[in-house]
């Protein structure tokens, strides 16, 4: 890689990892593991950058690097394991805001990987159905399956707790 594609390397990362960062706790609930697998896509775009970037869409790329991650480190073993003591991080926000991301949170932490990968990649991201369809590999159909299950669920795990959706 030359200077210059080390620089548009450079400049693509920074303008979008904050982005990656919260999509990644999106996923797995945990900050550190949103780093780690910031880490894991930046370190695969960075050895593939010249074919990434000679793409119509290189976000596209990096949100299928990054679901694809969380996936994959969802299948490790060590994820059956829970740890005894367990500080969470807490950011400051506003106090109005912190019970609904805490409720989101909790919500999207009830669907499954499927399910949740194509909420956060469609109703985050504002993906259209064939977007989302091609970043997770897989039918347009199993999108539009996925929403509609992962939306009636969280409608009724929202009105199960008595706030409006």
């Amino acid at each position: 890689m030359d200077r210059s594609e080390e620089d548009e390397f450079r400049a693509f990362v920074s303008v979008r990892m904050e982005r990656w960062r919260r999509a990644a706790y999106l996923l797995c609930h945990d900050w550190h593991l949103a780093d780690d697998l910031v880490g894991t896509v930046v370190g695969k775009l960075f050895e593939r950058w010249r074919r990434v970037a000679a793409t119509d869409n290189p976000d596209a790329y990096v949100q299928r690097v990054l679901t694809n991650a969380w996936i994959d480190e969802r299948r490790r073993p060590w994820q059956r394991e829970s740890p005894a003591d367990v500080v969470p991080d807490v950011v400051a926000t506003p106090a109005d805001a912190t019970g609904d991301r805490d409720q989101l949170l909790r919500l999207l932490g009830r669907l499954g990987r499927r399910q949740r990968a194509v909420v956060v990649l469609r109703f985050y991201f504002d993906h259209s159905i064939e977007e989302t369809a091609e970043i997770l590999g897989i039918s347009a159909g199993t999108v539009k399956s996925q929403s509609a299950r992962a939306l009636d669920l969280l409608r009724t795990l929202t009105q199960a707790s008595g706030r409006k959706p």
